[in-house]
């Protein structure tokens, strides 16, 4: 199952805990995360409790930021590796998704913290990245290249965004449930169990 892409918009890596953040026009990613970044190598300021191999944020979330906040995040003040653009970062989580030649699935939300707001000096930072816009944390599936431009393309939807799917298809067709036998487009053995939300 595929959706339509989003893009790498920039890359970043820290080699140590509060070290600043580096801009790349490209990053190697391996089973551990990112090559030469903190977390990689064990030394983030979370490692030993709430490591991510590698961190996502959206964008869109940083110019809201900069636009309601007055708040600038730019040049990876944000702390999160990878920025995209065009793809809601929390449908992405327990997804599958290609970035790159790399294959990453995502695993949590990475909200910002004391620490996030400490380095940037301004507590505002908890009120623009709040709710779900703080960004995500991923697992490496499969290792690769990624670039300023990449596509970022889900390969296997989270089995909710899949059921939303499955659903909006199903209401879209209106020869469904009209008539049409159980076994078609319910259950295997034919019994309809009702709604199950």
């Amino acid at each position: 199952m595929t959706s339509d892409p989003g893009h790498v918009e920039e890359l970043y890596t820290a080699p140590s805990k509060g070290a600043p953040m580096v801009s790349h026009d490209a990053i190697d990613i391996n089973n551990g995360g990112i090559v030469g970044d903190r977390y990689r190598e064990g030394t983030g300021y979370y490692s030993a409790t709430d490591g991510c191999a590698v961190t996502l944020v959206d964008a869109a979330v940083l110019d809201e930021a900069r636009e309601t906040f007055g708040l600038d995040l730019s040049g990876g003040i944000h702390r999160r590796n990878i920025v995209v653009r065009g793809v809601d970062l929390t449908s992405l989580l327990d997804a599958t998704f290609e970035l790159g030649e790399a294959t990453l699935r995502g695993t949590k939300l990475r909200p910002p913290c004391a620490h996030l707001a400490d380095l940037v000096g301004d507590d505002s930072v908890g009120d623009a990245l709040r709710e779900r816009r703080g960004g995500i944390c991923a697992d490496v599936v499969a290792p690769g290249h990624v670039a300023v431009g990449d596509t970022l393309r889900v390969t296997q939807a989270n089995p909710r965004e899949m059921g939303r799917q499955i659903a909006a298809r199903l209401g879209a067709d209106s020869s469904f449930g009209k008539g049409t036998d159980a076994m078609t487009h319910g259950d295997i053995d034919g019994t309809d169990h009702g709604d199950t939300e």
